[in-house]
């Protein structure tokens, strides 16, 4: 029998914000019945970029009622930019945890979220899993290869089983369970060779060092994966900590950019040049 917390039962039995918002700006709708959850999450922003209301329905267990009970109430009077940094490890630790077997639920409420902000900054809804072309590796639940990778990377895990909690990935016939032990061993190597490589991050840093050491880190570490997928990404200018940046190319345009920025951008300035860094997007 699985512990859940109050918090978890209290949104299980009394669910905030459940139902349909009236011409909304943004909605988006991942899962499907077929696998068990499926949840749908509307959301109202105003011309500030606030989320002013957020609504969802859900087909799922209680974990999933509750998931997205919480995520609409961690959202609501929040910028759009804010909240595109929620992971799922945000939303089940506002829970106060969730049973490792439920897990999969707080992923659902995250891909929810990323999905609806794309949908709000106008370009076509898709779901994490419509814009995913990579291989399918569990057929029974329908989990990609990048799905996996992602979960992998982003919850530290090292089993199948612990896949299986966290994206349902494994959960059927067994028959994926090697190809996902080989992109668990091949995210981990990557990983291990990534610490190999990296240079020892300098402890203090002139004015003039910092900036050098933006400028390479964009250009070795950065630019090649954002120029892979059609985009780019140009240094405008660094203000004490406030590393201010334009997008190019398929980046400028890109529903998830958001999420690159701060996910991907900010976070390898942080772990090659300084911790206290943050990206700004300027428009030049």
């Amino acid at each position: 029998m699985w512990n859940y917390s109050d918090k978890v039962i209290d949104h299980f039995m009394h669910p905030r914000n459940v139902g349909v918002i009236e011409n909304p700006n943004a909605e988006a709708e991942v899962g499907s019945i077929a696998c068990g959850d499926m949840l749908k999450i509307q959301l109202k922003v105003d011309d500030e970029g606030i989320i002013r209301d957020a609504k969802f329905k859900t087909f799922g267990c209680g974990s999933a009622i509750a998931s997205a009970s919480i995520l609409t109430e961690m959202i609501i009077g929040k910028h759009v930019d804010e909240v595109a940094k929620i992971t799922n490890k945000d939303i089940a630790e506002a829970l106060g945890g969730l049973p490792e077997e439920k897990i999969h639920c707080s992923v659902m409420g995250r891909d929810a979220l990323e999905a609806a902000l794309a949908n709000y900054r106008g370009h076509t809804r898709k779901t994490p899993e419509e814009e995913d072309h990579s291989k399918l590796i569990c057929r029974c639940f329908g989990v990609t290869e990048n799905k996996i990778r992602r979960v992998v990377q982003e919850n530290n895990l090292k089993t199948v089983e612990q896949v299986t909690h966290y994206c349902k990935a494994g959960g059927g016939c067994g028959a994926c369970h090697s190809e996902i032990e080989d992109i668990i061993d091949d995210v981990w190597k990557v990983k291990a060779a990534e610490r190999c490589e990296r240079p020892e991050k300098p402890k203090q840093l002139t004015n003039i060092q910092k900036i050098a050491l933006i400028q390479d880190t964009v250009e070795r570490e950065i630019r090649p994966a954002l120029r892979a997928d059609g985009g780019d990404i140009e240094l405008i200018d660094v203000e004490g900590d406030k590393v201010l940046v334009a997008l190019r190319g398929a980046c400028a345009e890109c529903p998830a950019s958001p999420v690159t920025l701060k996910g991907y951008v900010e976070q390898k300035l942080r772990e090659f040049v300084s911790d206290g860094l943050h990206v700004e997007v300027v428009s030049q």
